[in-house]
């Protein structure tokens, strides 16, 4: 492929990525407005955000495995149509359960997405290092959208309403979708390589089930038999979705690689850090809008530090890495998120925003180094076939994070927002420490031949 060919290659797969990365935290800041023009309460606007990560997590895996099988080129594209075309229905929405719907279809586009950009991404550069480079312009992409989205959805929402945040995609998905067809070449087709039915199954129902509990337990109580029984049929699910993959020839998830305990830890890790973090930034735009009563716009720029700090970190954990080890840097990160959260506990309803401000930004700080480092030990902790698998598999523990952070910590907020808002710092606090303590106990050994040389 012609050096021309494969930039243009890179900027397609990263338009997708980074727009799916958009879409994870775009939204938290237009909640509030959304609220006001369609209705719903915590539990309905919680779905605005879930319905998209549920999607996004369940399916991530089986979405590789088809690209696997039919061609990465033709997943991919055909992932990018309908999250454009989803795009287009939730800003057009008129009514709360309307978006849902289409926010679950974007979910469904972002699951073709991701894993079909990285597999492009290994097509398009044979070299070893150059393919390194570009998937490091990828990533870095794919943060930058990520860190920048409740900034991004402020300006927006401030600007043009909050249906342009969704209505945004759509020129990013026509350019996407045109440089796929014009510069990515199609990989070579597996057709032998199963999707697992069963399982995949089985996961969407535990975390729908999961979700749809855990939201519920908020307005219920959570000691309430009907919650009780959701639970129950979440765990059955995961009792099954664990039984069949043990039992496929091709399991979309291989059981057998939480033999590693670096990879088991990791995989905990991701899980973890993003129900505190995701969960937290959900909470904090309805207490800066409902509480403090700043604008999206306000809100937007109130996120902007943690943003920024986010991105400085991105940039410099791969030398911190060097320097300290991977243990070293996620122990301190996860310990230093844990210490912004207490920090934070002195939140109220005329906090001063300089109080709030510094301890986001060590939590965003906090953030930026450990994804970076998590992933780079995920990756070195198997063997190189397999890499696909790994990233695949903490991507999936990340965005379950995500779903059962926002539906977990609105619950919490279902009275009164600034008292739930403080038990799901001590929440979160707690987790981040959990983070650090696992870190230390299974990354003891190993995990060193991951660290970037």
């Amino acid at each position: 492929m012609m050096e021309r060919e494969q930039g243009w290659a890179l900027v397609a797969t990263s338009l997708g990525f980074g727009a799916v990365q958009l879409d994870v935290s775009v939204v938290n800041v237009a909640i509030t407005p959304i609220g006001a023009d369609l209705g719903g309460s915590i539990g309905g606007l919680q779905w605005v955000v879930d319905a998209y990560t549920v999607a996004f997590a369940a399916l991530l895996l089986s979405a590789g495995a088809l690209g696997d099988r039919i061609g990465a080129r033709r997943v991919f594209f055909a992932g990018f149509a309908l999250f454009t075309l989803a795009s287009m229905g939730c800003g057009s929405a008129p009514s709360l359960g309307w978006l849902i719907a289409a926010r679950a279809v974007q979910g469904i586009g972002a699951a073709a997405l991701v894993p079909c950009s990285l597999t492009l991404l290994n097509h398009a550069y044979p070299d070893t290092r150059a393919r390194a480079r570009a998937i490091g312009r990828w990533a870095a992409g794919a943060s930058a959208a990520l860190s920048a989205g409740p900034l991004v959805g402020g300006v927006l929402t401030a600007a043009l309403g909050w249906r342009s945040i969704f209505y945004i995609n759509v020129p990013i998905g026509l350019v996407g979708i045109l440089l796929t067809a014009r510069y990515a070449a199609e990989t070579l087709r597996s057709p032998g390589r199963g999707v697992d039915l069963p399982g995949q199954g089985m996961a969407v129902l535990a975390l729908v089930v999961l979700a749809a509990t855990t939201v519920e337990g908020g307005r219920r109580g959570f000691a309430d038999p009907v919650v009780a029984a959701g639970f129950g049929l979440a765990a059955v699910a995961l009792g099954g979705f664990v039984l069949v993959e043990s039992r496929r020839a091709e399991p979309m998830l291989p059981l057998g690689l939480f033999r590693s305990p670096t990879f088991a830890a990791l995989s905990a890790v991701g899980l973890l850090v993003n129900i505190a973090f995701y969960g937290l930034i959900f909470l904090l735009g309805l207490y800066f809008q409902t509480t403090r009563h700043y604008s999206a716009l306000a809100t937007g720029l109130a996120f902007a530090p943690s943003t920024a700090s986010v991105l400085v970190a991105n940039l410099g954990a791969g030398r911190l890495t060097r320097a300290f080890g991977t243990r070293s840097v996620l122990a301190g990160a996860a310990l230093l998120m844990a210490a912004s959260l207490g920090g934070l506990l002195v939140v109220g309803p005329g906090t001063a925003y300089p109080t709030i401000v510094v301890q986001l930004s060590a939590l965003g700080f906090g953030l930026g180094l450990i994804v970076p480092a998590m992933t780079a030990a995920m990756l070195g902790s198997v063997d190189t076939a397999r890499s696909g698998v790994a990233s695949g598999a903490l991507q999936t523990a990340r965005q379950t994070g995500s779903v059962i952070g926002v539906a977990l910590f609105g619950s919490l907020a279902t009275g009164n927002l600034v008292t739930g808002l403080r038990l799901a710092l001590v929440t979160a606090g707690g987790l981040t420490l959990v983070v650090a303590a696992l870190v230390v106990a299974a990354l003891s050994t190993g995990v060193e031949r991951a660290r970037p040389a």
